[in-house]
């Protein structure tokens, strides 16, 4: 009887000591969670740009980068990972480690990109960190000398002849849903190019290789100024502050307006207090007065929202480019 007494405590030692190595263990690993978020970042972080040097989407988030790696106290190393609409670099990112070192810096081309059919990533394999850049500024862009004069000479002229105004994309990207759109719209056929991105597009204009050229008027604004580029319209709901001069799209008889969000998000699995450490550091970046006034010049708004914001953003997107994709497609 002595015997089994002391086995039976020796048993009940043994699963105690086990518990309490469990316990201890599970406070270690939340400790060590909490830990890595108040010392993140610790090294120097790689932002993946789904896009090709010297466009809008290259261009808004170096500027970005600079005032973040302030924030941080580390340097944010921008690359860009181009092809497929930006497929190529968004994979890059989904497959990554989910330390907090690779985020990616992207726009609302990652819907569309989900909508043709180019990729089964979408937003929802992220933790989305938050987005401080709108721009309403999606404009037709055409050289200075053109015969095309307005939103209204292009419907006229592309009606006359369809198919015979080159109008340049890049396939699965921003660009490409809304040249879809406005032929649906007006009942006009483009011969679509397939030039690559903002920055391609734009030489293949001041190459006379293009007649028309869909892009950010922020981008191509210093060649309005110059007077090599005139601006046709923009999409969206009113005049831009910074160009006043420039009619909408609505104002010219199509209804066509876009507006186009640029975010920053981790792969699926960052931990949160990481995530957190860098939507705070965005934040304070959305409210730096240099930071605005530096963003102003591309025709921009700084506007922060948060990762719950962000979200809902993208899905009343996915809604509305659904509906649109789906009526062009009847």
């Amino acid at each position: 009887m002595k015997k089994l007494f002391i086995f039976l405590t020796l048993v009940f030692m043994v699963v105690l000591a086990g518990c309490n190595n469990g316990n201890a263990s599970s406070e270690g690993e939340g400790g060590d969670s909490a830990d890595a978020g108040a010392s993140y970042p610790e090294q120097e972080i790689n932002v993946v740009v789904p896009a090709g040097a010297g466009g809008d989407t290259d261009r808004n988030t170096r500027v970005t980068a600079e005032y973040l790696s302030e924030e941080l106290g580390q340097e944010l190393i921008v690359n860009n990972i181009t092809g497929s609409g930006g497929t190529v670099g968004v994979d890059e990112v989904n497959n990554a480690e989910a330390d907090g070192y690779t985020v990616l810096a992207f726009h609302n081309s990652m819907i569309i990109n989900d909508i043709l059919g180019l990729t089964d990533v979408n937003y929802e394999n992220f933790e989305l960190v938050g987005s401080i850049v709108q721009d309403n500024g999606n404009a037709f862009i055409v050289n200075a000398d053109s015969d095309i004069q307005d939103i209204e000479t292009l419907i006229e002229m592309a009606q006359e002849s369809p198919g015979e105004i080159q109008v340049a994309t890049e396939t699965g990207a921003f660009t490409h849903l809304q040249l879809l759109e406005f032929q649906e719209e007006t009942g006009t056929e483009f011969n679509v190019v397939d030039v690559g991105g903002a920055a391609d597009k734009t030489t293949a204009l001041l190459g006379d290789q293009i007649d028309i050229i869909p892009t950010q008027q922020g981008l191509v604004q210093e060649y309005i100024d110059s007077g090599d580029f005139r601006s046709l319209g923009v999409m969206s709901e009113e005049r831009l502050e910074g160009a006043p001069d420039t009619p909408t799209f609505t104002e010219q008889g199509a209804d066509i307006v876009y507006d186009k969000f640029f975010f920053w998000a981790f792969p699926e699995g960052t931990p949160q207090e990481v995530v957190d450490k860098f939507t705070g550091a965005l934040e304070s970046v959305a409210n730096n007065e240099e930071f605005q006034n530096e963003m102003s010049e591309f025709l921009v708004d700084v506007s922060y929202m948060n990762p719950e914001e962000t979200q809902q953003l993208f899905e009343d997107r996915t809604e509305k480019y659904s509906e649109i994709y789906e009526q062009t497609q009847q």
